[in-house]
Formats: structure tokens, C-alpha cells, sequence
């Protein structure tokens, strides 16, 4: 309804606008090749319409007087091809004089005359004085030279004009002058004229930057046909504003080749109509009937070849059956765009109004072309520049709607992704779990030494697989932007001494010192994520002992500037390693790359480790930078500022673990719940030499029918299970009033899970593979909590 209010508002402003631009000029037609103005002010633009007087085959000199048979009385402007005289008609190839003699008041302002185009070459005379020409005047082929281009020339200050206007024409399918001359002030002619001009070159700006501007962006951008096609179409079409018409390029470029011109001129039409025909059909594919368009296509993709290769009297005669394919597209395409509005295709609203807006500029050319309006050319100008807007806002709906459907198909691919790496790391980490945990039960049960060896490797390996199934998903939530930071208290000296302390078996394995180098004047405590702190420095100092065949490794945090409330740090790890070539040191921060890829071969690791520590520098406003020297060694480090906290306590040994062969769960039942055989047999191994007594359930609802408080102290439930997964289960237990601990066992990353678990009812998370001690810890923690409330 409210397209409907705006087109019947554009449709009354071009009917008001067409009325009064049609006011404007001044009518006085000629009779007997006399025009009378003497009662006539001249103060605006006059045509000099009316009857003149023609000679056929004629080129009459100005300065004759002698009397002149075969005069003809026409009404001017006068095309003669095709004049029915003396029983036969006229031909396009000839010549011929038209006269008029204009009676002006005895007293008038400067006046100028306009002298548009005409078919194909005229020389003009005022008063008997030749004063404009274009081409040259031939009365034959031999010697003729066809040229457009307007030209305004000076009256003589006189009463008395005598026009003698001399036209041939050897090369065109038309004969004659089809646009009226004019007379008037010469301020108005001149200002009409370069208003004219104006109109022109800016609007083949706007579509020649238009469609520069569309090609670049399907070239750099988005591979939209409908966009390159329109881009096409808005440089070809270009052409037709200024080469048409008023000829500004003409006068611009007045030695240009007409045979060239002539072409463009016609090659634009014909092409023009053929894109935008494709351009609709690559725009609203749905809406539009492709053989329609092909046929269109075909017609117009032929003239233009017509065009080309055939001399000019063949081709100009091709406008007038080609009439009927631009009079087709003028009902054909409004039909399109309103067919793809009520369909809701992106931006067809603009395109239904655009569509509307190019009719009234084709209304206009064609009523003009059959002499039935003015040129209209402001009109035309706000026709064509409605046109181009609104199409450029169908294309940029077009582009946003294109991006925000990549966007969305993105995120479910992010998504997708994020859920097959879940369940691949769920589906990893459970026999993960059986082995290392039958690992670390074997290797309890006082083996052989030779079966030391066997298990040492086999739990390396586990944990070598484990540590990159972490590596995988942790950068893949990074990339997913999923990554949080906390920022919260931590003692930075203690966290570097555990991480030495916990790589010091590692270092020893290769026979190489790994040490700490501390500088004490940090005396605080610090504000940060001690989690992901931690994580970049151990993947720094394990690639470290990875890469150095001997020497050592140095851990080195160093302040190098304080205030009362920040630290600015830079933490270093040096090595004496292989080092690393000048022109690969950017490639190792890349993801899944090494210096070369023998390295991974030699050394083992996936590459990931330093892509991840340079993200989650760089999330947080630092980065990771590097000095190496190939056959040396390394320095990799990165600063960053602190805010303090408290003061650092004395370094106290507070981490007592219980001693995993004390039974200190004598006389505690614990509820197991896992659907996996080899979870269960480890966890219940486990469980039985603490001293625990163990009731399994397969599944939740399993849980909930086993599970009786009287006897359970504790129950510890895996979250994924067939029937009733472990979220379900607990929030029922929570529900139905049972209060005892539940401990989630997981193979996902615990920060993946422990918002909905805590959320469910879950008291703590264990991550599988689980570490005995871990598991060990949490359960006596648990227990002994419960039962001291």
C-alpha cells in the first residue's frame, strides 16, 4: 500500500514537472518561411518552427536572387527521408536548403542562436554570412564528412534575419534535421546550454565512479554476477548520457571520429538493454522467465554485433524495430520487480520504485524521440539518478544480506566444528581414560622392571595424545572467540616455581638443567589469570626442553617497571637449543607449523603450542616475540603490566597429598555412574584400594533407582550416558531433596562444562583421563565435608 502512495506521488510530480518545463518554451511557427516577431518579445527561448522553405537536391547560395524553382513548403525541423514528393518518396542520401527569414523588433537585447545536430553534415547562414558548420557539405558520396555537434552563434543586431541552412547527407539511414533551432537572449541560450552540459557530465559520473565502484568490488569482493553484470551495465550506459543526445562529448572532443561515435552510440542502446536484462535475471532468478530474457538478449547481443560490422546506413535503421524491445522491457521489468516484492526477495522494494523511475526516463526519451515533448532533461536527470540509487541500495541489501547469510552459515560451521571436536575429544578421552588409568594401576602393583620401562612408555604416550586432543580444542575455542580471563589474585613466584617443579622429570629425562631465575624486588601478589598464565608459560618452557638437546633451560621473570599499583613484567624462557633459522622465525607462530617439518618428524608436537600462547597474549593486550639464533639457541618472551595486590607470602610447602595406599575411605559407599565398561573398572579399582565400597549405574535413571542416602556417601556421575545423561539425573536427585555430594566426570575441557554443571547441582568436576591423586583428593574432600555439616 505505501509503494502504491509513493509511485502515484512520483507520477503526479513528473506530470506537474513535464507541464510546466513544457510552459517554459515559446511557440511561434513560421508561415510561407516567414517568422514575425515584431509583436513578440524575445526574452526567453524562441523555436523557429512553422513552415520554411526547402529545396530538394539544392544547395542555394544565400547570394542568390534569382528566382528558385522547386521550392517546397515543410514543417520544420523536416526529415526528408521518406517525404512522399511528386509520387515517390524521398531518399535518405542527398541535400537540400531550407530558408526562413525572421522579422524582429526594431530594439531588442544581444540574441544567440542554437544550432543542434542534423543528419549528418550542414553549413548555416545568417544574413549571407556562413557562420557555423559541421562536416562537410557535399552534393555527393565523394568527399562528404558526417559531424555532431551543437553550436550557438551571435545575431547580427537587426531587425531582419535571413536563415539559409544547406544539410547533406551520404551516410545515414535518416536524411534532413530533426531537432528545432532556437532563438533567444544570449545569456539564456548560453546558461540553457551549459546547464545542459552539466547535467550531462555529472551524470556519467555518478555512473561511470558507479560502475567503476561495482567492478572493483566484484573484482576484490563479492563474485556476484548480478553485481558485475550491473557494473557493466552502468559504464556502457554511461556513454549514452554524454555521447548522445546534446553531444557533450562532441564538444568536448570536437575532431572525434564520427564513424566511432556513430557506434558507441548505438552499440550502448542495444547492450545496455541486454545487461540490465541479464542483470535482472542473475539479480531475481526466480522471478524472471529465462527464456524471455534470452530471446531479449539474443536480439540485443545481435544488433550490437550489427553495430559493429555493418556501415552506418544499416545500422541506424535498427532503432526503430528495437523501439519495440525497449517498449516490451518498460512493462516486462516493473512486472519482474513487483512479482519479486510480493515474493519478499532482498532489497526488491528499491528495485520495484527503481524500475518505475527507469520508465519515466524511457517514457521521456521515447515521446521525445517522436517529437511529442521537450527533452526534459532535468527530469530525466532525476529519473536517472532515483534509478541508480535505488539500484545501488538492491545491490547493498543484496551484499548485506549475502554477508549476514555467510555469517550465519560461518557460525554453524564454528558451531558444528565446536561440536565434532567435543565429541571427537569425548570419544578420545574415554579410552584415554582406561589407559592411563591402567597405566598408573599397573604401574602400583610393584611390576618388573622391564615392565616399568613398557608402562613408562605407553603412559607417555597417552599423555602426548591427551596433550594435544587439549591443544586442539583450546585453540578452537580461541578461534571461536569462547576464551574468558580472570582476573584474580595470584602469587606469580609460586605459580613459576610449580610449573618448573612439574617439567624438572622432563628436563632430567634429557639430561639438561632447568632452572628459575626470580627477581625478588616483585614482592606482591598479582591481579590476573593465573589459569592461562600458567598455560603459556608451560607450553614456553616445554618447547623449550623439547628443542634442547643439552645445556639448559631458564625460566626468568624480570620487573621492569613499578608503581604502587602495577608491575610491568617480562617473562622470558632461554634456551641453548637448536635455534631457529632468520627466515622461518614468523612461520612457528603460525598454527599446526614448524621450522621445517623434519622437526615434527624428530621432535614430535602438532605446532599448536605457540600459536596458542601468541593468542592469548595478544587477547590480552601483549605479545609474544622472539631472539634466535640458529645453532645457539632461543629467547622467547613478552611483557606485560600488572596491577598488584597483596604481599607474597614466605614459599611454604602446603601441597600434603594423602598417601594414595592409606584406605581412608574404610567404610564410605560411593554411587559410580558411567555407561563405559573400562571407566568403571578403573574408577572402581581405584576407588576399592582407598577402601571404598562402589554400587554402578549404567545411566541417569539407573542412578536415580539405585541411589538410596542411607548408604551412599557420595556419587560420581558421568555427564554424557544413554537414556538419562548426568545433568538430567542430578537435577531430579537436586529436586527430590538429596543433598550428598555429586562429582561430574567429564572428557570435556571443565570450562566447557562447569557453568551448567554448577548450575545442575554438581558439587565439583573431574576432567577424564583423570590423575589418581586428583580423584583421590576431591573425593576425601567431599566426603570429610559432608560430614563435618
Amino acid at each position: 500500500m505505501k509503494i502504491s502512495k509513493v509511485l502515484y506521488v512520483i507520477f503526479i510530480l513528473l506530470i506537474g514537472t513535464i507541464a510546466r518545463v513544457s510552459a517554459q518554451n515559446t511557440y511561434v511557427a513560421a508561415v510561407h518561411g516567414v517568422l514575425d516577431l515584431r509583436n513578440q518579445p524575445v526574452n526567453d527561448k524562441i523555436e523557429l518552427t512553422g513552415n520554411w522553405l526547402f529545396y530538394w537536391n539544392q544547395l542555394i547560395n544565400p547570394n542568390d536572387t534569382t528566382a528558385i524553382k522547386d521550392r517546397l513548403l515543410v514543417e520544420f525541423p523536416f526529415k526528408w527521408s521518406g517525404y512522399a514528393w511528386r509520387g515517390k518518396k524521398l531518399p535518405a542520401f542527398g541535400y537540400g536548403t531550407y530558408r526562413l527569414k525572421i522579422l524582429l523588433p526594431q530594439k531588442h537585447g544581444e540574441l544567440k542562436l542554437g544550432m543542434p545536430d542534423v543528419y549528418s553534415a550542414y553549413r548555416l547562414y545568417i544574413n549571407k554570412k556562413l557562420v557555423s558548420s559541421n562536416g562537410k557539405v557535399t552534393t555527393s558520396g565523394k568527399g562528404f564528412e558526417a559531424h555532431w555537434e551543437y553550436h550557438a552563434v551571435a545575431l547580427p543586431n537587426s531587425d531582419t534575419i535571413n536563415i539559409t541552412l544547406q544539410i547533406s547527407n551520404f551516410i545515414h539511414s535518416k536524411g534532413g534535421i530533426s531537432k528545432p533551432i532556437f532563438i533567444g537572449p544570449a545569456e539564456r541560450i548560453d546558461l540553457a546550454r551549459h546547464r545542459a552540459e552539466g547535467i550531462d557530465l555529472m551524470l556519467t559520473g555518478c555512473l561511470l565512479m558507479g560502475g567503476l565502484f561495482f567492478l572493483g568490488l566484484y573484482l576484490l569482493g563479492s563474485r556476484d554476477k548480478a553485481i558485475l553484470l550491473f557494473a557493466l551495465f552502468s559504464i556502457v550506459y554511461s556513454y549514452r548520457i554524454i555521447g548522445t543526445d546534446n553531444y557533450v562529448l562532441h564538444t568536448l572532443l570536437p575532431d572525434i571520429n564520427w564513424y566511432i561515435t556513430a557506434r558507441l552510440e548505438y552499440m550502448s542502446l542495444f547492450s545496455g538493454i541486454g545487461l540490465f536484462g541479464l542483470y535482472t535475471l542473475y539479480l531475481y532468478p526466480a522471478d524472471v522467465n529465462p527464456r524471455v530474457v534470452n530471446i531479449i538478449n539474443g536480439i540485443c547481443f545481435s544488433f550490437t554485433l550489427m553495430t559493429l560490422f555493418s556501415p552506418p546506413w544499416i545500422f541506424t535503421q535498427l532503432v526503430n524495430p528495437f523501439l519495440a524491445v525497449m517498449l516490451f522491457c518498460l512493462v516486462y521489468i516493473p512486472y519482474v520487480y513487483s512479482k519479486a516484492w510480493r515474493n519478499n526477495r532482498p532489497g526488491s522494494v528499491y528495485a520495484l520504485m527503481s524500475a518505475f523511475a527507469l520508465m519515466s526516463v524511457f517514457a521521456i526519451s521515447l515521446f521525445h524521440y517522436w517529437a511529442l515533448i521537450p527533452p526534459l532533461q532535468l527530469v530525466s536527470f532525476l529519473g536517472y539518478i532515483a534509478f541508480f540509487f535505488l539500484q545501488s541500495l538492491v545491490l547493498a541489501h543484496r551484499v548485506s544480506f549475502v554477508l549476514k547469510k555467510a555469517r550465519a552459515e560461518a557460525e554453524q560451521g564454528l558451531k558444528v566444528k565446536s561440536e565434532f571436536l567435543s565429541t571427537m575429544s569425548h570419544e578420545i578421552r574415554t579410552p584415554l581414560n582406561s589407559v592411563i588409568g591402567m597405566s598408573h594401576l599397573l604401574l602400583k602393583n610393584e611390576p618388573r622392571k622391564d615392565q616399568i620401562e613398557h608402562l613408562n612408555v605407553m603412559l607417555f604416550s597417552a599423555n602426548n595424545l591427551l596433550a594435544i586432543v587439549n591443544d586442539v580444542l583450546d585453540y578452537n575455542k580461541i578461534e571461536a572467540g569462547k576464551i574468558t580471563f580472570e582476573s584474580i589474585e595470584m602469587d606469580l613466584a609460586a605459580l613459576a616455581r610449580n610449573v618448573v617443579g612439574g617439567l624438572q622429570t622432563v628436563a632430567h629425562d634429557k639430561d639438561i638443567t632447568l632452572r628459575l631465575d626470580f627477581d625478588k624486588k616483585l614482592q606482591h601478589k598479582l591481579l590476573g589469570d593465573p589459569t592461562r598464565l600458567s598455560q603459556v608459560i608451560t607450553n614456553l618452557v616445554h618447547n623449550a626442553i623439547k628443542f634442547t638437546p643439552s645445556g639448559e633451560v631458564v625460566l626468568g621473570i624480570e620487573v621492569k617497571e613499578q608503581t604502587e599499583t602495577t608491575a610491568t613484567l617480562m617473562v622470558f624462557v632461554k634456551d641453548t637449543g637448536i635455534g631457529i633459522p632468520r627466515g622461518k622465525q614468523k612461520l612457528i607462530f603460525e598454527r599446526f607449523t614448524q621450522a621445517d617439518s623434519s622437526i615434527s618428524r624428530s621432535f614430535g608436537g602438532t605446532g599448536l603450542g605457540l600459536a596458542i600462547s601468541k593468542k592469548i597474549l595478544e587477547l590480552q593486550e601483549s605479545s609474544l616475540q622472539l631472539i634466535s639464533e640458529e645453532g645457539v639457541g632461543s629467547v622467547f618472551y613478552f611483557i606485560k603490566t600488572f596491577e598488584k595486590a597483596g604481599k607474597i607470602s614466605e614459599a611454604v610447602n602446603v601441597n600434603v597429598k594423602p598417601d594414595a595406599n592409606d584406605k581412608l575411605l574404610n567404610g564410605i559407599s560411593i554411587l559410580l555412574v558411567d555407561d563405559n565398561p573400562m571407566n568403571v573398572l578403573v574408577a572402581q579399582t581405584y576407588l576399592k584400594r582407598w577402601g571404598a565400597a562402589t554400587d554402578v549405574a549404567t545411566n541417569g535413571q539407573e542412578a536415580l533407582d539405585k541411589l538410596d542416602t542411607s548408604k551412599h556417601r557420595l556419587v560420581l556421575m558421568d555427564l554424557q550416558m544413554p537414556v538419562m545423561d548426568g545433568y538430567e539425573s542430578t537435577k531430579k536427585m537436586r529436586l527430590n531433596g538429596i543433598n550428598i555430594p555429586i562429582i561430574a566426570l567429564t572428557a570435556n575441557l571443565p570450562k566447557d562444562v562447569e557453568d551448567e554443571a554448577y548450575k545442575t547441582g554438581f558439587d565439583d568436576i573431574v576432567m577424564k583421563p583423570f590423575l589418581p591423586d586428583e580423584l583421590h583428593s576431591k573425593v576425601l574432600h567431599h566426603v570429610f565435608k559432608q560430614e563435618h555439616v
